[in-house]
């Protein structure tokens, strides 16, 4: 019987502090450099993608990492891209790997208009010619305004202000414009992107223009590319956690791990897989590090199986019953506590176990790191969690 080897929780933890940027050492000077470390930021909430970014920066500021999110490059796009792709989740990707990474994630395109127009069809009695008309104003629209808010091509077009009734009759009935699914289709499509947002960097409504398309390349391909990519940067992991974190089946999983050639190694959950060149440790392995990362991070958020990173029992304070989570703190590689911002702007915290003298002071300096970048901003995740809920409303930190 042929014998794996082995990679400890300990040794995941080492490769996740380098691989993850998640020490002072091992931080990148451009928020390009960290999209490409991650693969890619969550972007569901806006404010997810900056603070992400800042963790893992030298020197960061907004202006630094706004300027790869809205600037065009001499290509004529901005150098990341914000996508809907793994889950169906909005991810902020460098811009080369956003054509590999939508191929490979994206599936039943069609039915995102399918579902719109049978929602307005029952709500509103439109035929598919009305709503294609108004899907063909809205980006007539984008092309004579540049970027646009959703009010403002609301404005330009009278059908965009229509209103459908979601969950009537429900005790959280609500209305929408019928510019929310007239414009997320099109996103969803490919054919316009979320450009600078209306409002500061925190702020969800964003303004709309037209996309590039992006090349289409052949699944099988595309898969092999995101599954290598994602063993580089997440690895060692399981088929289930390859499986989650893209969203696709267990056959194409499978499939994906034996085209990128990966390598066997046992793990405390069983059979994982790296990327052979991956089996030995990197040389310098950096010095234990702080950091304090937001909701929805995607490293906090990168793999099926979290107890060699997150002790079980803290779950249920670090996490929403949708299995969002919050604002967490990090030392060597481990969740040991959560941070919040309360309302007056300072940054609470509570340590979840005593990680020494060492790491308490370094926590304090990532404090103070942050506290400088949101510079008097204010941020709530979308997704409030208990602990992070609780920290908010504390007058000051508790331990």
């Amino acid at each position: 019987m042929t014998v794996l080897p082995r990679i400890t929780a300990a040794q995941r933890r080492t490769r996740l502090v380098r691989r993850h940027l998640l020490a002072p050492s091992v931080r990148e000077k451009t928020p390009e450099a960290v999209a490409e470390a991650l693969i890619g930021l969550h972007a569901t909430d806006p404010a997810t993608v900056f603070l992400a970014t800042a963790a893992r920066m030298r020197r960061p500021t907004v202006a630094a990492i706004e300027r790869p999110l809205y600037e065009p490059t001499a290509a004529g796009t901005p150098a990341l891209e914000r996508i809907r792709c793994m889950r169906r989740t909005m991810f902020v990707l460098p811009a080369r790997l956003a054509p590999a990474v939508r191929s490979a994630t994206v599936r039943d395109m069609h039915r995102h208009r399918t579902d719109a127009m049978a929602r307005v069809r029952d709500a509103l009695g439109w035929d598919e010619r009305t709503y294609t008309a108004a899907e063909q104003d809205t980006l007539a629209a984008l092309t004579t305004r540049g970027e646009t808010t959703a009010a403002q091509l609301a404005a330009d077009i009278p059908a965009l202000r229509e209103q459908i009734v979601l969950s009537p009759g429900k005790s959280y009935e609500s209305r929408q414009r019928v510019s929310a699914s007239i414009l997320g289709v099109l996103a969803a499509e490919g054919r316009i992107r979320r450009a600078r947002p209306a409002g500061s960097w925190t702020s969800a409504q964003f303004r709309w223009a037209l996309a590039h398309p992006l090349p289409q390349i052949p699944a099988a391909e595309a898969k092999t590319t995101l599954a290598r990519r994602y063993l580089a940067a997440f690895g060692p992991v399981t088929v289930d956690d390859l499986k989650w974190w893209t969203g696709w089946n267990l056959t194409d999983t499978r499939k994906a791990v034996v085209a990128a050639g990966a390598q066997a190694v046992e793990l405390d959950e069983g059979t994982g897989h790296l990327l052979p060149e991956d089996l030995e440790l990197a040389p310098g392995i950096p010095e234990p590090g702080a950091a304090l990362l937001p909701g929805l991070d995607p490293t906090a958020m990168g793999w099926r199986h979290r107890d060699w990173y997150l002790d079980p029992d803290h779950a249920k304070a670090l996490f929403d019953r949708n299995g969002n989570i919050g604002p967490t703190i990090w030392w060597h590689g481990r969740i040991i506590g959560a941070w919040a911002q309360h309302a007056d702007g300072h940054i609470n915290h509570r340590l979840l176990t005593d990680p020494g003298r060492a790491a308490r002071t370094a926590i304090d300096d990532e404090i103070t790191r942050l506290t400088a970048f949101l510079d008097g901003a204010r941020v709530t995740p979308c997704y409030r969690t208990p602990l992070e809920r609780q920290l908010a409303t504390t007058d000051r930190t508790t331990q």
